[in-house]
């Protein structure tokens, strides 16, 4: 089987958030694939919204022989099984217990309605380029 390498973004801004996260990077090597690396954690001011939670945030890369949709999948349940009761919808966000973004598959590009590689924010969004930029190999 072909091995990927898989960058994600969690965040995590409502209950015990250092547990939740790392609860989720569990799952994520138990489902997905073992865990390579690993950036610190990062607290930040939320994103879109207003709330008075900060979050905690943090990147992960993996390697997985799943395909892109099938770690969609597996990312989505994770955030359910750990709390998550709804997503943000039309770029309206909210406090949330985890949230799992899929940023990078391999140099993969997909456009995909509900799919999208590599994620289309992240450059604008320091909470996630900050934690990428310490396990990612190259410049971004």
């Amino acid at each position: 089987m072909i091995s990927h390498t898989v960058y994600f973004s969690l965040g995590s801004n409502l209950g015990d958030r250092s547990l939740v996260i790392r609860q989720a990077i569990a799952l994520l090597a138990e489902r997905v694939g073992a865990v390579c690396r690993q950036s610190s954690l990062m607290e930040t001011k939320p994103w879109g919204f207003e709330s008075d939670n900060l979050f905690l945030n943090a990147c992960v890369c993996c390697t997985t022989t799943l395909q892109p949709r099938e770690v969609l999948e597996v990312t989505r349940r994770i955030e359910q099984e750990l709390g998550r009761t709804r997503k943000s919808v039309d770029g309206i966000y909210h406090d949330r217990v985890i949230d799992i973004d899929l940023l990078l598959y391999d140099d993969w590009h997909v456009d995909e309605p509900d799919l999208k590689i590599p994620h289309p924010l992240m450059h604008q969004r320091d909470f996630v380029m900050r934690p990428l930029r310490e396990i990612y190999p190259e410049p971004i």
